[in-house]
């Protein structure tokens, strides 16, 4: 029987933080990296993210560190937990790390769902640019961090595009357990847009409800949604049916609609008369779809793709457009068939 599969999590956050969990419940031996020592000392100290996940308890094999060299020796995989804005800054951290710290044939495996501004690249994107040769996957789904530290039922995708079907498997079946179904895909590009692109609808979604606009006009956003979603990831070269998957239509149902929805409740501020720019500055943690509605908007208008939805919320992100007047340009466009 092979030993069991040693795990990193880089990334100390509410959502780094509970796969942690999850990976320790499952009898792996695991560590949970922070970037800060102080964050790192206190909860080694507390055994527990009282900054962002409090209430859950850390198991008793859960190792915490802030030391990336320590946390990172002998790893077989690296969660990479940390927001897309922040990820290129890690994984340039871990390319300097000196010869002989990363396993080789370790995976990485990114937990973000946001595009670089900049470049507009996907996390695995940026994990392949800055760790050249490294075997790099995406683990997505409808998971809100609380549910899946509580061991609640969910189920996810683990994708990726150059990972042999061993090795896939093998994680595969480490991290599925009774309370997490995990499925396999080769549609890396699919999976990532898909976790990309709901957070920007997701805040379409909180600006419906924040207007108390009703079921029917959510319902409505929602089926627009995943219509506009499929077509521009089509356009990017993802896969049709990833989207209807739990990293797609899962996904989106969840943020859209879940009380813990950091774009949804983003998106809710908005339209109750704050702006963008003030939400962001006081907000402690990260809300992907701010970012990644500008990244696809430069995308789509580079690339000629129609995405009425993603252009409004650009306007509304960007350029203070209100909400119903976005919502009344929507529903003037001309008709046509479904």
């Amino acid at each position: 029987m092979s030993e069991p599969l040693k795990i990193t999590v880089c990334g100390a956050g509410a959502w780094g933080t509970s796969v942690a969990l999850h990976c320790e419940r499952q009898g792996l031996p695991t560590t949970l990296m922070a970037r800060r020592p102080e964050q790192a000392a206190a909860m080694e100290a507390e055994r527990e993210n009282k900054d962002y996940l409090p209430g859950y308890a850390f198991g008793a094999s859960l190792r915490v560190t802030a030391d990336l060299a320590t946390a990172l020796r002998g790893a077989d995989v690296v969660f990479l937990g940390a927001p897309s804005y922040a990820l290129r800054a890690w994984c340039q951290q871990i390319a300097a790390l000196e010869e002989g710290v990363l396993k080789q044939g370790a995976l990485f495996v990114s937990l973000a769902k946001g595009l670089e501004l900049e470049t507009r690249q996907t996390p695995c994107g940026i994990v392949k640019e800055e760790l050249p040769g490294a075997i790099v996957g995406s683990l997505s789904g409808p998971t809100f961090a609380g549910e899946v530290a509580a061991g609640k039922p969910t189920a996810m995708t683990l994708a990726f595009d150059d990972c042999g079907e061993a090795a896939m498997e093998r994680l595969q079946n480490a991290i599925s357990g009774p309370n997490l179904r995990v499925y396999a895909s080769h549609d890396l590009k699919g999976v990532e847009l898909g976790g990309c692109l709901k957070n920007v609808y997701a805040i379409a979604a909180g600006c419906c409800q924040g207007l108390k606009l009703g079921d029917n006009a959510l319902a409505s956003l929602l089926t627009r949604a995943v219509a506009e979603m499929v077509r521009v990831g089509q356009a990017l070269g993802a896969k049709l049916e990833t989207f209807y998957g739990l990293s797609g239509f899962g996904d989106l149902v969840a943020t859209c609609h879940g009380e813990w929805s950091r774009n949804r409740t983003f998106g809710e501020a908005i339209a109750g008369g704050r702006t963008a720019a003030e939400i962001i500055a006081q907000q402690k943690t990260a809300v992907e779809g701010y970012r990644t509605a500008k990244a696809f908007h430069q995308e789509c208008r580079s690339k000629g793709i129609d995405a009425p939805i993603l252009e409004q919320v650009y306007k509304i992100c960007y350029e203070s457009k209100p909400p119903m007047q976005a919502l009344g340009d929507l529903m003037s466009r001309d008709l046509k068939k479904e």
